[in-house]
């Protein structure tokens, strides 16, 4: 396969530039956030998503009969990264997890109540698949949901829904038969996150950026709101996670992170002698530029592979996410290494080398390595499902 761009996808790149030019706003865009720069968590960031969806980029890959363009998938990768080059929301949850799995399976009415919402950028939406007692574990999930008249009674305890907070659905996974064999007894809801029987508790990453643990209580959705078949709810989550392992890990802030690096390693001096001329630095910068050609590649042969499959690569989306967040960590460490004592400091401190970026990069990494499934989770996956090993637990 050809890893270089076409003249078409440069052209896009260079208008997804100069709109980014346009409408700058440092309130809006901040690569210091890390990957959660990615969410819509502020009016300013709402109102920056509409611009985007007026531009018509957050159906690029929907069929036209919902709005969308049914263009290649390749582009919606290309803004995802110029997106994130800047730390500005990216396309997310709605178009790819939320939208593309009711375009598969969901309802006509849930179609069109919610598609036309998601492309017009005027809805967010958490998901909620981790619990205290399923982690890495997805299928081990536990909230109950029983059947009552019209609709589903829901009561137990989701966490790290990072978007809980002002998000105006929740996408909920659910048991909703407790004696069949723990994937098929799942059922995937939408709720509002306005409804009386939840509650909603911070829980904050050591990055200081917030998750949250949901309470239910109660909680009715009618089974209008139930999304695909019955029990079949852990089927759509894991194509839908596969999703998630790609998009939310974009390799343009590791690559920025990079050269944040790298331009501090051509100026800073140790003991009065340049880091540049030092041999043991200059082979770990390499090294490290090196592997992010690797995952870059990994991110253009995932796109590639969901292109001519037409479906979502399980592997390919293991194999991205395992090596890219582990590269983000070794850089992380790299980071605190080459800086010295003053990579410590916190972001922002103005007379801290980096502003105190490498600090941030530290803690932030570790998450990375857990959200969307944790590096043991990707290293099963591939291989139980590319090399035909058992899994491990």
């Amino acid at each position: 396969m050809d890893f270089e761009f076409s003249e078409k996808e440069r052209e896009f790149l260079r208008e997804v530039g100069q709109f980014l030019a346009d409408n700058y706003d440092p309130d809006v865009m901040d690569v210091t956030r890390e990957n959660m720069a990615q969410v819509c968590d502020t009016p300013e960031r709402r109102a920056f998503m509409k611009k985007v969806a007026e531009k018509g980029w957050l159906g690029i890959t929907w069929p036209k009969e919902y709005g969308g363009q049914e263009g290649e998938g390749f582009f919606e990768y290309l803004l995802n990264e110029k997106l994130s080059s800047v730390g500005a929301p990216q396309i997310g949850k709605g178009v790819g997890i939320i939208g593309k799995t009711l375009i598969n399976v969901g309802s006509e009415k849930l179609k069109r109540e919610f598609l036309p919402q998601i492309l017009d950028a005027k809805i967010e939406f958490a998901v909620g698949y981790s619990e205290p007692s399923a982690g890495s574990d997805a299928a081990a999930m536990r909230l109950k949901a029983e059947r009552k008249g019209d609709g589903w009674v829901l009561n137990g305890q989701k966490v790290f829904t990072t978007s809980a907070h002002f998000a105006d659905w929740y996408w909920v996974g659910a048991r909703t038969d407790p004696d069949a064999p723990k994937h098929h007894g799942i059922t995937l809801f939408l709720v509002r996150m306005d409804d009386p029987g939840l509650t909603i508790h911070p829980m904050y990453t050591m990055g200081n950026e917030r998750t949250n643990a949901v309470f239910f209580d109660n909680v009715f959705v009618h089974d209008d709101y139930r999304v695909g078949e019955l029990n079949k709810g852990f089927q759509y989550i894991a194509e839908a996670l596969d999703i998630e392992r790609f998009s939310m890990f974009t390799f343009a802030p590791i690559r920025g992170r990079m050269e944040v690096l790298a331009d501090y390693v051509k100026t800073a001096k140790r003991d009065g002698k340049a880091l540049k001329d030092d041999a043991v630095v200059r082979q770990k910068i390499a090294e490290l530029a090196t592997e992010c050609e690797v995952a870059r590649v990994l991110g253009v042969k995932f796109v590639d592979a969901a292109i001519n499959s037409n479906k979502t690569p399980t592997v390919e989306a293991s194999e991205y996410k395992l090596y890219a967040t582990e590269l983000s960590r070794r850089l992380a460490d790299a980071t605190m290494d080459i800086v010295g004592p003053g990579g410590q400091l916190a972001l922002h401190t103005e007379d801290a080398p980096l502003k105190g970026r490498g600090e941030s990069c530290y803690t932030y990494t570790v998450i990375d390595t857990i959200g969307g499934g944790s590096s043991q989770v990707q290293r099963n996956i591939i291989a139980k499902r590319k090399l035909d090993l058992p899994k491990n637990f």
